[in-house]
C-alpha cells in the first residue's frame, strides 16, 4: 500500500511539473531530429565582414549541433535593410515571383511590427524557459513585446549603441596647440565648443588663404540624436503603446535639439557630404563622427583628400557625448531575428540555431569580428570577450570596450513599435539635417559671390526661423499620431 501511495504521489508530481514547464516552453515532443531532418532558412541584411562571421558561424552550427538534430541552416543576405524589408513584405504579402517567407529575418521593430499584424509572426514567448529569458539583457528583449503582455516577437541576436569615432591623427596637433582633451568631448556643449575652435585653428593654419576653415564633426542617424537626445532631456517624442503612438514634440526640447545641430552646423563646425560619416572622415572633411558601434569596421585607415594627397590615420573611441543635464539615456540599435509562423518543428528548429548563436561563446565570436554586441548578460563584458581567446584588434577592443560600458551604464532607449513608425522616423532622420544641409550650402554660395558669413547666414539664425521649421516637422509627425 505505501509503494503504490508513493508512486501515485510521484506520478502526480511529475504531471504536475509538466504541466509548469509547458507554462514555461512547450514540450519538445515535435524537436527535430536527424531522422526527421528540417532546413531552416535565414535572411539578413549583413555584407562585408559582418556576413562572412554570420556564415562562419552557420557553417559551424550546421556541422555540430546542427547535425546532431537533423536541422540545416541556409542562410542569405538579401543586400541593404531596405531590400530586406521589400522581399520579407513581398513574400508575405504572396505577390508574383516574389520567394517563400524565410523561417528567420534580420528586422527593426517596426517591420517586425507590420508583419506581426498580418499574423506571419511566431511568438517565442511559448518556447523560452522563464531562465532563458532572464539571460538576455531586459531592454533588448522588451523590444518585440508588442502587446506589453510578455510576448516575444523578435529575438535579440546583436545589438549596437553609438560611439564616438576620433581620427586620433589629426586630433593630436590640435589638442596639443589649444589644450582640447577627450574631457571635452563628454558632453555635446563641450563638443561644439571644441568644433568651433577647431574651426578657427584651422583657418589660423594658412593666414595667407582665408576661409579656409575646416568642420570639427559629423553625425550618421539624425533620428537617434533627436530621440536619444529629447529622452536625455526629459521628453519621448513617440510614446507607443499597443501600435499607437502619442507625439511629445516638445518646443523647448525641439529649440534645444536645434541650437546644438543646426547652429554649428550652419556655422561651419559640423558637417555631412558622403553617405555615411565615414565617407566624409575618410576625404577628411571632419575628424570626428557619432556613429554605431558596428560601422567600426567601415572606419578608413587613410585620409585621402581632393588633391589625392594621403595619410594614414589612427582609430580612438569615446562614449557617445551626452547633453551637459541630460539623464543617463543611450541608443540601442541593430535588427533582432524574428520567426515566422511554420510547423511546430520549424519554429523549434529556428529557436535551436538561435539560442546556439545567443550563446556567449559565439554572440562574442560574432561580435569580435562585427563591432556588434552580444546580448546577453553574460557575454555583454569585455572581460568576457577578452577571455573568449579570440583575436581582439586594438581598434575592436576600443570599440567593444566602450560599447559594452555604454550599455552597461545607461538606460538603453528605442522606441517601441508602431503602426507608421519607419515614415515617422525619417521625418526625424531627415528634417533638420536635410534644411541644415540645404541652408549652408546656400551661405556657400552666397560668400562665393562676395558676401560676408554674418551677411549670407543672418536670414537663417533667428527665432523665426526655427519657428518655421518647428511647426513644419510638428504637422508632418502629428500625422502618424493615433
Amino acid at each position: 500500500m505505501k509503494r503504490r501511495m508513493l508512486l501515485s504521489r510521484l506520478l502526480a508530481a511529475a504531471s504536475a511539473l509538466a504541466l509548469l514547464t509547458g507554462c514555461g516552453a512547450q514540450k519538445a515532443d515535435n524537436s527535430p531530429s536527424p531522422s526527421e531532418p528540417v532546413t531552416v532558412t535565414v535572411w539578413t541584411y549583413y555584407n562585408g565582414e559582418q556576413l562572412e562571421s554570420f556564415n562562419a558561424l552557420v557553417n559551424e552550427f550546421n556541422s555540430t549541433v546542427g547535425k546532431e538534430n537533423g536541422i540545416t541552416v541556409e542562410s542569405s543576405s538579401q543586400g541593404s535593410v531596405n531590400d530586406l524589408e521589400t522581399n520579407v513584405l513581398a513574400s508575405a504579402e504572396g505577390k508574383v515571383g516574389a520567394a517563400p517567407m524565410p523561417n528567420i529575418f534580420s528586422a527593426y521593430a517596426d517591420t517586425a511590427y507590420a508583419l506581426d499584424q498580418m499574423e506571419q509572426i511566431a511568438d517565442l514567448s511559448e518556447y523560452l524557459t522563464e531562465e532563458e529569458r532572464s539571460d538576455f539583457i531586459a531592454d533588448y528583449l522588451s523590444e518585440g513585446d508588442f502587446s506589453g503582455n510578455g510576448s516575444i516577437k523578435i529575438l535579440p541576436v546583436a545589438k549596437s549603441t553609438e560611439l564616438l569615432f576620433l581620427n586620433e591623427t589629426d586630433w593630436a596637433p590640435f589638442a596639443e596647440a589649444t589644450g582640447a582633451s577627450y574631457d571635452d568631448l563628454a558632453t555635446i556643449e563641450g563638443l561644439i565648443s571644441v568644433a568651433q575652435r577647431y574651426y578657427e585653428w584651422t583657418d589660423a593654419q594658412t593666414p595667407d588663404i582665408p576661409d579656409d576653415s575646416r568642420a570639427f564633426f559629423g553625425r550618421d542617424a539624425m533620428a537617434n540624436y533627436m530621440l536619444i537626445g529629447a529622452r536625455q532631456l526629459g521628453c519621448t517624442i513617440f510614446d507607443a503603446k499597443e501600435g499607437i503612438m502619442t507625439l511629445d514634440f516638445d518646443k523647448d526640447v525641439a529649440r534645444k535639439l536645434w541650437d546644438n545641430y543646426y547652429v554649428p552646423f550652419i556655422k561651419g563646425y559640423f558637417s555631412a557630404g558622403g553617405r555615411f560619416r565615414s565617407d566624409d572622415m575618410k576625404s577628411g572633411s571632419i575628424i570626428a563622427y557619432v556613429g554605431s558601434s558596428s560601422s567600426a569596421t567601415f572606419f578608413p585607415s587613410q585620409v585621402i583628400t581632393d588633391n589625392m594627397s594621403s595619410h594614414d590615420i589612427t582609430l580612438t573611441i569615446l562614449p557617445c557625448p551626452k547633453f551637459e543635464d541630460g539623464e543617463d539615456y543611450a541608443v540601442q540599435q541593430g535588427a533582432g531575428m524574428v520567426v515566422t509562423k511554420a510547423t511546430d518543428a520549424e519554429i523549434r528548429a529556428s529557436l535551436i540555431f538561435l539560442k546556439w548563436f545567443t550563446s556567449p561563446e559565439h554572440n562574442i565570436a560574432f561580435s569580435v569580428s562585427s563591432g556588434y554586441l552580444p546580448v546577453t548578460r553574460e557575454g555583454n563584458s569585455i572581460d568576457a570577450i577578452r577571455a573568449s581567446g579570440l583575436a581582439l584588434s586594438d581598434d575592436m577592443d576600443q570599440v567593444l570596450t566602450v560599447a559594452t560600458a555604454t550599455v552597461n551604464d545607461n538606460h538603453l532607449y528605442t522606441p517601441r513599435a508602431f503602426s507608421g513608425g519607419t515614415d515617422a522616423r525619417a521625418v526625424l532622420e531627415y528634417a533638420m539635417s536635410d534644411k541644415a544641409t540645404a541652408d549652408r550650402t546656400a551661405i556657400d554660395e552666397r560668400m562665393a559671390d562676395g558676401q560676408s558669413f554674418a551677411e549670407a547666414s543672418a536670414e537663417f539664425l533667428t527665432d523665426e526661423c526655427f519657428e518655421a521649421w518647428y511647426q513644419d516637422t510638428l504637422t508632418a509627425l502629428l500625422a502618424y499620431e493615433g
